[in-house]
This record gives C-alpha cells, structure tokens and sequence, in this order.
C-alpha cells in the first residue's frame, strides 16, 4: 500500500491532518506526478507553515504529535484500560507519521523530476513511539492538547483560550513579602504533588504584589505542570463547567479570580460559594482556587447596608461576608512600612545596577511614595523605571 493510501486510514491522530504542513505533505503525496504547478503549490504552503516553526520537519511532526488531543491520550492519562486493537492501531500510525517526517525535499523533488530550486527543510532519525511513550509516562508534567501548548488562560465564550504572551514575572524579581509567598508556594506544592490543598485568598492593599505573586508562582512550577485558567467575576457560573472540563487532566490547574469583591445585592457571590463549599461539584484534587482582593471580608458595605429597616438585612451582609471564610487559606498583604519599603527599592535597583547613594535613594524613593500613591512594592518598582527613564 502506498504512503498515501495509508494516510488516509488515520484514526487516532486524524487531528494531525488537519495541520498544514502535514495536510499539505499528504497533498503532495496526492498529486499527479505529471502537475508540477500543484506539487509547487503544496510544497510552497508546507515550507512556509513549516519555516514558522523550525525547518526540521521531523522534530515538527513529533510536536505536534505530542501535543495532540485524542481518544488513546485521553484514556493513557485516566489510567483507563484500553483495548489491544487501539494499542495496535496507535503504534502503526506513530510509525506511519515517522516515515511522513523522514521524507526528504530530494525525495519529492526526483518524484516529480523537477530540476529547479525548492526551499529545503531537515529530518531527524528519532523513535516516535518511544518519545510518545515517554510523553505518556511523565504525562502529569507535559499534559496534553491546548494545556500542553501553554501555561496561562483565559475564559471567553465559556471555553479555555490560550494566553499566548502571558506575564512572565518570575519569584526572583519579587521583594519583600517572604513570608506571604511561601505560604502560597507551599500550598501550591502539596497541589503539585496531589496532597490536600486549601483555595486561597490573597487580600489586602493595592500594589502589594498579589496577582503577582499568583502568576510568578505558576512561571515557576509550569514545569511540573502548573496551569492558570483566569477567571473574571461576571464568569463564575461558569466554574462548574470549567472544572467538569478539567478534573480528569492529568496537570494541576490554579482558577484564578483577580480583584474580588461583591455588593450587597450581588448574586454573584453565590455561585462561588456553592464552587468552595463544594456543593455544586465534588472537590477536584487537581485544582484549587486562588482570588486576590483588595477587601478583607469582599464585601462592598454601604450606609444603606447599614441602615435599611430590611430585618433581613443584616443577615444578608453577613451571608456575604462569611464567604472569606470558605477560602481555606487566607493571606493578607499590608502596605510596607518605611524600612520595608526602602528595602524593596534597593534590590529592585540592585537588579537594574543603579549606582546611586543609599541615603540619596532613600529620600528620593520617600518623596516619590508620598506624592504619588503611598508605600508598595508597585510604588517602588516606578520609581526605580522613573530613575532609569531620567524622569525625576
């Protein structure tokens, strides 16, 4: 049977032929021999998706390979037990897509006695069952499909959309607040390594490095297989479904709800409540769901809270500020004082190798605190971009 006859047989990597470069590849295969406008024509769209990448088609189609979502995958990572003809049929077809990428542009070329130039492109003599083999056995870390690809998301449309230039702030470039970030790393690990994990909230003043903390957490465990789904408070209806989508991934998810707080007459809070109480869903073991608050009780009270004749009135304000308490972890970020503040600013400046007097640094980084929005880790990485930028 011929390579190409064999390509269309595709069951469980199917996906893969919806990619260009190997679509385009089978094209190629496709084609007439006698066409040369039609062989140049595909093999023009396969270099070109291909170049985007790397121009090695083998290491190409193994990515790809790795990363794609499928019924053998799937089941691989729930431990399922599969059947001999699925097993049969995966390792046949790992080898069809070796011989795909083993293809050389000379091959193609003399196929259709075509002499002129064509763009060229490497191949690699790699072992596409054993790599798919190894990606099964350390699964957790590398996960699969769209998770696979990236590390932070956001929801739109109530679906997962990748976020393709995420922060990339890292716990290094972090000052101060030592003791508030292992508490979060620490809670982090044991999510990591399928011990009980509490949901978080990180609460406090502004600029202090909350959602900062959240991301740089996830930067640097992304490599054990640590994602972020991002969540917005009009969206949190939506966490049944979104944990439903994602409590059999074999990675480790952070729902994550940036700048938290509700009204009295919000309703929003309750479907979140119903998510941490875990009465609308059982408790996944690899999620946990971290919020960031500006508020210590999220609760937005007013005069009107306060003094409506409502009898039910008070109860409801307390309903609702008892939601902080169904987090499990609850760590408060305050505004530095003076020493702590001075602090952050030297070893922000130390990173930017700014050679300035201490003492003149010191006044300069209080002037800039007091005039603007008072002592923060925010407040002092400005002013060191203010020193750099010449502006002050």
């Amino acid at each position: 049977m011929l390579l190409r006859q064999k390509c269309a047989s595709v069951t469980i990597f199917r996906n893969l032929k919806n990619d260009i470069v190997v679509s385009s590849l089978i094209r190629i295969l496709e084609t007439d021999k006698n066409n040369i406008t039609d062989f140049l024509s595909c093999y023009s769209d396969l270099t070109a998706a291909l170049y985007s990448h790397n121009a090695n088609l083998s290491e190409y189609i193994l990515k790809i390979l790795l990363e794609d979502e499928n019924l053998y995958i799937t089941a691989k990572a729930q431990n399922k037990p599969i059947d001999s003809y699925i097993e049969e049929t995966a390792e046949y077809e790992l080898g069809l897509f070796r011989k795909l990428s083993e293809i050389t542009p000379q091959e193609l070329a003399d196929a259709f006695d075509y002499n002129g130039f064509i763009p060229k492109w490497r191949t690699s003599d790699i072992d596409f069952l054993s790599e798919y083999r190894n990606r099964i056995n350390n699964i957790g870390k590398y996960g699969y499909g769209l998770y696979s690809k990236y590390i932070m998301f956001i929801l739109k449309n109530g679906k997962t959309v990748p976020v393709k230039h995420p922060d990339a702030q890292k716990l290094s470039q972090l000052y101060g607040y030592e003791r508030e970030r292992k508490a979060v790393i620490d809670n982090t690990i044991a999510l990591l390594e399928g011990k009980p994990a509490q949901n978080v909230l990180l609460c406090g003043d502004a600029g202090t490095g909350k959602s900062s903390t959240v991301k740089a957490v996830v930067n640097e465990f992304a490599d054990r297989g640590l994602r972020l789904i991002e969540i917005t408070k009009q969206q949190l209806r939506d966490i049944p479904h979104i944990i439903d989508s994602i409590c059999k991934n074999p990675l480790k998810f952070i729902l994550f709800i940036d700048d938290l707080s509700f009204s009295s007459d919000d309703d929003c809070f309750g479907a979140l409540k119903a998510t941490l109480e875990g009465s609308v869903s059982a408790r996944a073991d690899n999620i946990a769901i971290y919020a960031t608050s500006n508020r210590r009780h999220l609760i937005k009270e007013s005069f009107s809270d306060r003094d409506g004749d409502d009898i039910h009135r008070n109860d409801t304000i307390q309903q609702l500020i008892s939601l902080s308490a169904r987090f499990g972890l609850t760590i408060t970020f305050t505004k530095p004082d003076k020493t702590a503040y001075l602090d952050i600013v030297k070893g922000i400046a130390e990173k930017y190798n700014i050679n300035t007097d201490n003492e003149q640094l010191a006044v300069q980084a209080e002037a800039f605190a007091l005039a603007g929005s008072g002592r923060s880790p925010r407040t002092a990485k400005q002013f060191v971009h203010s020193l750099i930028n010449n502006q002050i």
